[in-house]
């Protein structure tokens, strides 16, 4: 059941300017049903996106170039350039580097002042830019409308003091998932659904049909994930450790291996005027410290004292068993560390839409006119896969993301390769593995949590309402009608991966 609020037709909504500070998520997350927004841009605010796309990321709307991303591939048919450590493409246009993380462009797209209604209310001056990074560029390029954005309504304070400390419900920033690349277009709900069912913190998520207007009127753009800031709401409230307005531990986005400390590869969310990095710099001197090669107590001990081990091998069997490339491991970004006060630096899952598929870096589709890469091109290292890489993946592996077993998981990611090497952690990895196949992701229960999602969104896909190009991401429609099978088809195959892991590795 659909709530179109503040559609056309009704009557003048109200001024929304709330403060309200304790977040409502029955009403903005609401879990049994999709919610609807409305966004306007004026003309000018397109035309101001527009510009700022191409001055950044090099190109305007609907006009892509190049293979994987625009600018990325040099016209002789080289290699592209690589990033000081030898993980990942540069872009030709000048784009940076996180350590291993692929950033396009040059910088965060700028933030608009749009209006939004929802639920009768009007919200003024609501900041709206795009996120995303080769998402973003592949829809930027092919000319998609349904793209990658986030929301945040007290952006502009400064310029418009009545909006100082706005909230919407509670929620003063929002990121809002178009699922580009997942034609079920539940995937960045489900596999959130999956994490925190699984004991593992992550973003409350919800289903909104959006409507936009970029100027020419109100267009559908079909089915989106709203999904939870990490640093607005998720980690108050689910670790119940803050302490006024903000969490009382640092909050990063790192783009890191961890190989080594640069303070540039971990984004402050919190406490931005603190040049504090002591609890990750800790963290990464422990993990490569020698002495887990002499002393393995010794370097669990102090490695424990920086970082929530336990934690984070429950993460990494959970997305290892779903499948998850598009993280640590394949790619260094799509992940938040909180310093929790009571249990040190924990890991939190961040963009899902690459979950449960087999598609992988190497599927992802090119732009228009791009072609192929050039004959005999190889990805480098830290963005495809290795030469000799197994059927299970590694390292960014083109199918499947990090093996179950992680043999083929190289020192370029000491996080993983340490740990796995270390036969404690090791066995507890295994372990986790065991309980969350056996308690979590059975075909039954999956098929039922599937099934629900699908058949909640469906009638806004393609029953009455229909996502249409180029405001959908979609292919065309038999690719969502298909979807249900092919997650089911992948959970069946994945607990058959894990029973031969363990009988593998008793």
């Amino acid at each position: 059941m659909s709530l179109s609020f503040g559609c056309t037709g009704q009557s003048k909504p109200q001024i929304a300017n709330s403060k309200q500070s304790t977040p409502n998520y029955a009403l903005v997350f609401p879990q049994g049903r999709v919610s609807t927004l409305e966004i306007t841009l004026t003309k000018a605010d397109w035309d101001s996106i527009n510009g700022d796309m191409k001055n950044k990321f090099g190109n305007e709307f609907g006009k892509g170039r190049g293979f994987p991303g625009p600018g990325m591939m040099p016209k002789d048919g080289s290699r592209p350039p690589m990033s000081p450590d030898g993980h990942s493409f540069l872009p030709m246009g000048g784009g940076t580097m996180g350590g291993g993380g692929l950033q396009l462009g040059k910088g965060e797209p700028n933030y608009v002042a749009v209006s939004l209604k929802f639920n009768g209310k009007t919200w003024q001056k609501v900041g709206f830019r795009l996120k995303g990074n080769s998402t973003l560029m592949m829809s930027w390029g092919q000319g998609i409308y349904k793209l990658p954005f986030r929301l945040s309504f007290d952006e502009f304070e400064k310029q418009f003091p009545e909006t100082k400390n706005r909230s919407f419900y509670g929620f003063k920033e929002l990121s809002m998932a178009p699922g580009v690349n997942d034609n079920s277009l539940i995937r960045e709900k489900v596999t959130a659904d999956i994490f925190r069912t699984a004991g593992i913190p992550a973003a409350q998520t919800a289903f909104y049909k959006v409507y936009i207007n970029f100027g020419e009127g109100l267009k559908y753009c079909g089915v989106y994930t709203m999904v939870e800031a990490i640093d607005d709401t998720m980690v108050k409230t689910q670790f119940g450790e803050a302490k006024g307005t903000m969490s009382e531990g640092n909050i990063y986005k790192p783009e890191s291996t961890f190989a080594r400390f640069n303070p540039k590869q971990f984004e402050k969310k919190n406490h931005k005027k603190q040049a504090d990095y002591g609890d990750v710099q800790a963290f990464v001197t422990a993990l490569n410290d020698s002495v887990r090669l002499t002393n393995p107590l010794q370097w669990r001990t102090n490695l424990e004292k920086t970082f929530n081990v336990p934690h984070f091998l429950k993460y990494l069997a959970i997305n290892n068993v779903i499948t998850n490339w598009d993280t640590y491991g394949a790619m260094a970004h799509n992940f938040y560390l909180y310093n929790s006060p009571t249990k040190k630096l924990t890991w939190i899952p961040w963009d899902n839409n690459e979950a449960m598929s087999t598609r992988g870096p190497g599927g992802m589709r090119p732009m228009p006119g791009a072609g192929q890469p050039p004959q005999g091109f190889q990805p480098p290292e830290g963005f495809g896969p290795p030469p000799n890489a197994s059927p299970m993946g590694g390292r960014g592996g083109f199918g499947a993301g990090v093996s179950l077993n992680l043999a083929d998981v190289d020192k370029k990611w000491p996080l993983i390769r340490y740990l796995a090497d270390d036969p404690v952690y090791f066995s507890q990895y295994k372990a986790y593995v065991k309980e969350f196949t056996e308690s979590v992701f059975t075909p039954a229960k999956m098929q039922k949590l599937f099934a629900q999602n699908h058949a909640l969104i469906a009638p806004f896909v393609n029953g009455k309402e229909k996502e249409t190009k180029p405001y959908s991401q979609l292919r065309d429609e038999s690719g969502f009608i298909n979807s249900l099978n092919q997650l089911n088809e992948h959970v069946v195959n994945q607990n058959k991966k894990v029973t031969d892991f363990l009988k593998e590795n008793l």
